[in-house]
């Protein structure tokens, strides 16, 4: 067996590490206080399972990209947010306990919102539902046991053995972070040829697609009544999705190559635009600060 046949083992074993590391920081308090804020929590799911997939939809018939492209990208925007979103958050001014509470209620809606998306942007794009992520229980089975089960037992340890949690909350999101990169050069590197042929659209459509989630989940969040912190909460919660999950379904539910590079550029790039972001709205708090 050689490597790339490998690969989507070594991707579904990573992802479970990766859900497992996002389950000890997680608690039954965290769906709870989502309760409390029915408001923002009406918004960041509206945001994610409407707005977001409409608008990326509307990203890849603007800037005409390829069938399998499209496909990928809508397979990101259909993705739940991921644990980044929490640090992103944290460092500019975030509300993370609702961060914490909106992923792990986005990431169990995902088993059944993504497979939906990802079906109908097959039979768009593609007209071809032989590779679609169905609803099929062999499928369901799949995605709960590599996405809800690590959940489950992250949060299971950190409810019993909480200083270990603790402890390993950092190792596991270094190495989150390094499972992302890694796969991410690795589809980089195994479809070269097509990434530099479809560049030139990809790569715009990643970083607008970005600056879309970002920006809508911050200003309409803003101008539904929410406070600064809430809204750059559901801004990062929206606008930095689990890539590592996309990778995986496109690789190993897929197995396309070509589906993966949106995640793949994306897991890279979003870290740019993110701090980027980040920057502008804490100059925009600054200025009103001075200026009040």
């Amino acid at each position: 067996m050689d490597f790339l046949q490998l690969l989507p083992r070594l991707l579904l074993g990573a992802l479970a590490l990766v859900m497992f590391g996002l389950g000890l920081s997680l608690s039954l308090e965290d769906f709870r206080r989502l309760a409390r804020h029915p408001k923002a929590v009406f918004i960041a799911l509206g945001l994610q399972v409407v707005l977001l997939p409409l608008a990326c939809f509307a990203i890849a018939r603007a800037l005409g990209l390829s069938p399998v492209f499209a496909v990928g990208l809508m397979l990101l925007a259909a993705s739940p947010g991921g644990i980044s979103a929490n640090l992103f958050s944290h460092l500019f001014g975030g509300n993370v306990a609702m961060n914490i509470s909106l992923t792990a209620i986005n990431t169990v809606l995902s088993i059944v919102t993504l497979p939906l998306v990802v079906n109908l942007s097959l039979a768009y794009f593609l007209s071809d539902q032989g590779n679609a992520v169905s609803l099929q229980w062999q499928k369901v089975v799949e995605v709960v046991a590599v996405v809800i089960v690590p959940v489950a037992l992250g949060m299971l340890v950190g409810a019993r053995r909480p200083a270990l949690a603790l402890r390993a909350e950092k190792p596991f999101k270094l190495f989150s972070a390094l499972v992302l990169l890694a796969f991410a050069l690795i589809a980089i590197a195994k479809e070269s040829s097509a990434l530099a042929a479809g560049l030139a659209t990809i790569g715009p459509a990643v970083v607008v697609f970005n600056l879309v989630s970002l920006g809508a989940g911050y200003f309409l969040s803003r101008a539904a009544g929410l406070d600064k912190s809430m809204a750059t909460a559901i801004c990062y919660e929206i606008g930095i999705h689990n890539s590592t999950l996309a990778l995986y379904i496109a690789l190993s539910l897929l197995n396309n190559f070509e589906m993966a590079l949106p995640a793949a550029l994306y897991s890279i790039v979003m870290y740019i635009t993110a701090t980027l972001f980040g920057l502008t709205v804490l100059r925009r708090k600054v200025a009103q600060g001075v200026h009040s």
